[in-house]
């Protein structure tokens, strides 16, 4: 639960220009409440690489409690800072990134529904099932299914 709280007091800011330090965010984030951090990760990947670049446009803040949060993202979110519009809303953990909730999976990826939705190949309609349907009308074991559509297209020949 703390995780949790820790997250909705931190906000992500988007979108930043390349003059743009920490004092700045500060500067314009503080009116919201108190700022317990300021996060501007660095442009470069590799330290021993100078880049013209200071950081990489985006920014976290993390305030002391939700509700100033709150504050900045509903002041602050669509606004512009030094010629560049910003977006402002709610830190994702980098945990939750990283490992996927079971909501973002496919459907049939999921053994009970593969279980009562999944055909065996041979009744799935692809290739295999075509074959096996094409072998059994020359066999006669199945009568030949006519579509409709197909019908009215050899009447218009």
């Amino acid at each position: 639960m703390e995780e949790e709280t820790r997250g909705k007091k931190a906000i992500f800011i988007g979108g930043l220009a390349e003059d743009v330090d920490e004092t700045v965010i500060y500067e314009h984030f503080s009116p919201f409440g108190d700022i317990v951090e300021v996060q501007l990760p660095s442009a470069a990947t590799n330290p021993a690489q100078e880049t013209d670049a200071k950081h990489r446009g985006f920014a976290f803040v993390t305030y002391s409690s939700a509700a100033d949060a709150q504050d900045a993202i509903d002041n602050m979110d669509l606004n512009e800072l030094h010629g560049k519009v910003l977006k402002v809303n709610i830190a994702k953990s980098v945990k939750a990134a990283i490992q996927p909730a079971q909501g973002n999976r496919a459907i049939w990826e999921s053994e009970e529904w593969l279980q009562k939705y999944a055909k065996p190949l041979a009744q799935s309609g692809g290739v295999q099932g075509r074959n096996a349907q094409r072998e059994a009308r020359a066999n006669g074991d199945v009568e030949e299914l006519v579509n409709p559509e197909d019908e009215e297209k050899g009447m218009e020949e």
